[in-house]
């Protein structure tokens, strides 16, 4: 723990990053490679949720502009980031790391509620939180979700957004935000060591 400048992080990982050189869908070398990134940073002390999109399966937002009604294909992208938190949760697991997928939306017999507390206490016990479905509403991205997810967990560092609602609600509960590449393998327990890598947006 001495060794990591954050105890619980916030980590974003957008749908189409899972993709890797694919058009569509979960390249398993990819998916392996950011469990390993995650395990390292968890192993070392931390305490970690993950936000996961499913730009690589349906985008709620191209779903509509192709003519779908708007809630519609929000709702079909919420249950493709379910399908991608699932995906993350095996990959952890077949590591022997505890992970729970906890979702904005109840599908009780495939993961977890999202309840606050409950979150807390499984990043307090050591698993790892990955939540599922965004925000549960449509017409709000899962950059907004993950700096939501962020304020209520009280995470010291959220990694990864870009969508300007995301950095509203950082800047108003006064939560840093880094941007860095994700497939620089390493970069995330560096950060947590204390480089600065990325940027680095604080209010």
């Amino acid at each position: 723990m001495s060794t990591l400048k954050y105890r619980r992080i916030l980590l974003k990982l957008s749908g189409e990053a899972l993709m890797g050189d694919g058009d569509y869908g979960i390249d398993p070398g990819i998916i392996k490679g950011l469990a390993h990134e995650i395990i390292a940073v968890q192993q070392a002390g931390a305490e970690v949720g993950v936000v996961i999109g499913g730009g690589n399966i349906f985008r709620g937002a191209g779903l509509a502009a192709g003519g779908m009604d708007r809630v519609t294909g929000d709702h079909m992208g919420m249950l493709a980031t379910v399908i991608n938190a699932l995906a993350m949760q095996d990959a952890l697991e077949k590591h022997g790391v505890n992970a729970r997928v906890m979702s904005a939306i109840k599908i009780n017999q495939i993961c977890e509620d999202y309840i606050r507390r409950r979150a807390v206490r499984h990043l307090e016990k050591g698993r790892i939180a990955i939540f599922a479905a965004g925000t549960g509403n449509p017409f709000f991205t899962t950059d907004s979700a993950a700096a939501l997810r962020a304020t209520e967990i009280n995470a010291e560092l959220l990694l990864q957004v870009m969508d300007t609602a995301a950095f509203a609600l950082c800047r108003e509960n006064d939560i840093p935000l880094r941007i860095y590449d994700m497939g620089n393998a390493g970069a995330l327990m560096r950060i947590l060591q204390g480089e600065d890598i990325g940027t680095l947006v604080t209010r």
